[in-house]
């Protein structure tokens, strides 16, 4: 058959063109094709028509008598020939270093009829030895595309009455293949009218513009133009995919900046090292300068090897985002682009191995702080502090000359846990492994951080027994065996009911004792005590309606002052009154604190309405029916309690349990009975994980996890000169994740504020938390169960001592990052001053709350 073109027409009206090399035609000649027998009504020369009744396609032609010749062969034979006569050339094309082949370009010819141009087009493509098809609809011309992935697309834009040319390079465009296809848009030749612009087309999606010219050299000039060019461009850029692959993929920290500096790339390995995430860091001007004993010499070093193009290699220490220093072995190397100017620098670091040694240093430091807790630091608790009486009267410039302090002590905290060393030892062997291994250790750290493991190992001395026994109390579920290695299960124990309650009380008809006990109510110094005696052990009900009230909780809630002020007394009914700390006063205490954290400005911006109605409901309820028993205890007599919740969190479960029980079995009393299902179910989530939150044993996972995830990020920013930029701010401070550890940090610090009291009511508390340790030690005694904390027997304990510890373990480390956080300096001044009556006390060798007297 010559050279003549064979066109394919199938029955989703996509045209499939097929022909021999442009080499083995003598002369092209054009044919008139059409779609269909069925459209024109007259087949036509040269064209095969998919029978709609067979799957075999049928030739008719009026070529010359050599032609009619090989006609005589079968169909099948010649339609198999047609389909494979085009053998696809395979060029080489050299991008960079790379070496790669670029097989036969296929071109889809978007056409709704025949005509001269689409002709002139087909021809081209069998002159230029591309593979060629053609599609009548813009649906055929999609589902082809995407079966096919054409590198270069022909859309008629001239006929608009057929179909949108732009609304079909638009849908094109959507899909993921089209991301290197060049579209050309045909457009009509006007002579006699203005050039109108190519914008709506660039628009649109198109590559550019074919002014119509059916002249066969005209469109194979054109194909050719587009291989050499954009396709060319684009088949370049689609190998970018596999460089940008191995960049994600390496475990060497890489950094790409231009000339100016500013950050263009960062792939996977530089976020992990040095803390970022890549949104935080693209688009930045480099402004950190690498920490070394001569900066400025230093960096002159650097810049003048790179500016003229020359690599520079050597070890600096870059600042990770959490304020650390690390070594690394850094390469720059200087990329030349137009013009023969440095238009990019590439940064490839990896860590030292002189890490370890920094983390032998760490270690060595740590070692020395724990010691200095041990020994040293009774004597200067607060050393490097700033000294709290200097910002009592607090001018806006005392206030950020503080808050910088603060967050300097963020800084150098020692709350590291094991788990951190172990993952920073992890890092440092990667560096050095083979890929399997790095790979395999790659999965290690994925577990690591993604499970609850962060509680420290807190050591000891044996001559501090107060503080081994309180630790190891109250960072325990207990389960100290017997010798028998057997539980000793204690009578089935039952929490107090409600019995019959006292008629609700109006907040306006308060006795005017009472009102008076609360005036200051909205002040860090107010007396609890006052309250407690004035209500007769029973100041939940008064506070908690005047609480609520101010912060809008029936509103919120949408029910009556009766319900809740039912709710209160059926709450405040199930806290033992017979506990010396653990009762109803307690709980007053803790939300009269977690009232006055919720006024602090950082916190009303971070939390939502409902963040603090759950604060609130769960300071009330975070205590009810406590036995004056710890959970160790509990766990120890095998109670029912301890059984039921598997050891586990105990006690706090069971008051979050018992809290919900005691709301929703009376309407009368059950506050959340108007509130719609999905925001309860939010609240109730909340109230739950807050209570929870005051397990001890979680505490330095509570506190560690608030120090990085919010204390460290906004000092950085703060410390970047980024105090204005209320939206980075924003962005730490209200993520869901992180309003959760404010709730818990928040709550936390209210339930074990009381080294933070005012000094009378921090002697009260300590003497009351003292006589419920003592009469458990009492019963476990009597009991014959395990003495968790043996320290603590009326007879020879030192109040002092453990007050010293517990402020030492557990308050100065989680208020120093809570006032980081809050603010909160007539806190800290009272923890100040109450540490060191609690130290003058022990250095007399005394062992009761006060002085004896003169």
């Amino acid at each position: 058959m010559g050279c003549a073109p064979s066109i394919h027409i199938s029955d989703s009206r996509v045209v499939y063109h097929s022909s021999k090399e442009s080499e083995e035609c003598n002369s092209p000649h054009q044919t008139n094709t059409t779609m269909s027998q069925q459209q024109q009504g007259n087949p036509v020369p040269g064209l095969f028509i998919k029978s709609s009744n067979t799957s075999t396609y049928k030739v008719r032609t009026n070529s010359s008598k050599k032609d009619k010749r090989e006609n005589s062969q079968s169909m099948e034979a010649e339609t198999q020939t047609s389909r494979s006569s085009v053998k696809a050339p395979v060029t080489d094309v050299q991008f960079g270093p790379m070496r790669l082949h670029q097989d036969q370009l296929q071109v889809l010819l978007v056409f709704a009829k025949e005509d001269n141009q689409s002709n002139g087009f087909c021809w081209a493509c069998e002159k230029a030895g591309f593979r060629c098809n053609i599609a009548r609809t813009p649906e055929s011309a999609l589902e082809c595309f995407l079966d096919k992935h054409h590198d270069i697309i022909i859309i008629d834009h001239r006929h608009s009455r057929y179909f949108d040319a732009e609304a079909l390079c638009r849908s094109i465009r959507t899909t993921k293949p089209s991301e290197n296809t060049v579209i050309i848009g045909v457009v009509r030749r006007h002579a006699d009218r203005e050039e109108s612009s190519i914008l709506p087309l660039i628009s649109a999606g198109f590559t550019r513009r074919y002014v119509e010219n059916s002249n066969i050299m005209a469109c194979y000039n054109e194909l050719i133009q587009l291989e050499f060019g954009e396709v060319q461009a684009q088949f370049k850029l689609r190998a970018c995919n596999s460089l940008f692959t191995a960049l994600e993929k390496s475990q060497e920290a890489i950094e790409i900046t231009s000339e100016d500096h500013v950050i263009q790339y960062v792939n996977p390995a530089f976020e992990t090292v040095m803390g970022y995430q890549i949104g935080e860091l693209i688009g930045k001007e480099l402004t950190e300068v690498p920490i070394n004993e001569k900066k400025a010499d230093f960096l002159e070093t650097i810049n003048s090897c790179i500016k003229i193009g020359k690599e520079w290699q050597g070890m600096y220490y870059a600042k990770k985002k959490n304020g650390d220093s690390i070594q690394q072995n850094v390469k720059i190397l200087p990329v030349v682009g137009q013009g023969g100017k440095i238009r990019h620098y590439v940064s490839i670091s990896r860590l030292c191995n002189d890490n370890n040694k920094a983390e032998k240093t760490c270690e060595r430091v740590q070692a020395e702080s724990q010691t200095d807790i041990q020994t040293c630091r009774h004597k200067d608790r607060r050393k490097g502090s700033l000294d709290v009486r200097s910002t009592t009267s607090r001018g806006s410039d005392g206030s950020s000359q503080r808050r910088h302090s603060s967050m300097a002590r963020i800084h150098s905290m020692t709350i590291e846990a094991p788990i951190t060393k172990v993952i920073n030892i992890i890092n440092a062997a990667q560096e050095s492994s083979p890929m399997p291994v790095a790979e395999a250790l790659d999965r290690v750290l994925e577990i690591l951080r993604t499970t609850e493991l962060y509680s420290p190992q807190l050591g000891t001395k044996d001559e501090d027994p107060h503080t081994s026994d309180l630790v190891g109390g109250l960072m325990t579920d207990g389960l100290r065996r017997l010798s028998g290695n057997e539980y000793i299960l204690s009578a089935k124990q039952t929490h107090q009911v409600a019995g019959s309650l006292i008629s609700p009380i109006s907040l306006n008809d308060i006795p005017p004792r009472i009102t008076q006990a609360m005036e200051n109510e909205e002040h860090w110094d107010f007396d609890i005590f006052e309250l407690e005696a004035a209500t007769h052990k029973r100041p939940l009900v008064y506070l908690g309606l005047k609480i609520f009230a101010r912060f809008g909780i029936c509103e919120f809630l949408n029910c009556s002052e009766s319900t809740l002020r039912s709710w209160l007394q059926v709450i405040e009914a199930n806290y033992h009154s017979s506990n010396s700390y653990h009762n109803s006063t307690h709980s007053a205490d803790v939300l009269h604190a977690t009232a006055y954290f919720l006024s602090k400005e950082r916190v009303k911006q971070t939390l939502d309405p409902i963040d603090e109605v759950a604060a609130l409901i769960a300071a009330t309820v975070h205590d009810v029916d406590h036995p004056g028993r710890t959970n160790s205890f509990l766990c120890n007599a095998g109670s029912e309690l301890a059984i039921l919740y598997n050891d586990t969190a105990v006690l706090e479960s069971h008051h979050a349990a018992l809290a919900f029980q005691l709301t929703t079995r009376d309407d009368k009393c059950n506050i959340f009975k108007n509130m719609e299902r999905n925001e309860y179910r939010t609240l109730r989530q909340a109230i739950i994980d807050m209570v929870l939150a005051t397990e001890m044993t979680k505490h330095f996972e509570h506190v560690n996890k608030f120090v990085n995830s919010i204390n460290k990020p906004l000092a950085a920013l703060e410390e970047n000169g980024n105090n204005g930029d209320g939206e980075s701010i924003k962005t730490v401070l209200t993520s869901p994740e992180n309003r959760i550890l404010i709730k818990r940090m928040l709550i936390k610090c209210a339930d074990i504020s009381n080294p933070c009291r005012p000094i009378e009511q921090c002697i009260e508390w300590a003497g009351r938390i003292s006589e419920e340790y003592f009469a458990q030690t009492d019963e476990e005694k009597r009991q014959g169960l395990p003495v968790v904390m043996p320290v603590f027997d009326r007879n020879t304990c030192s109040i002092p001592k453990s007050q010293i510890s517990f402020i030492d373990y557990f308050i100065t480390d989680m208020f120093d990052a809570w006032d980081a956080f809050a603010d909160l300096p007539n806190l800290m001044q009272h923890l100040d001053n109450n540490f060191k009556y609690w130290k003058g006390l022990d250095e007399r060798k005394l062992r009761s709350l006060r002085p004896p007297p003169e």
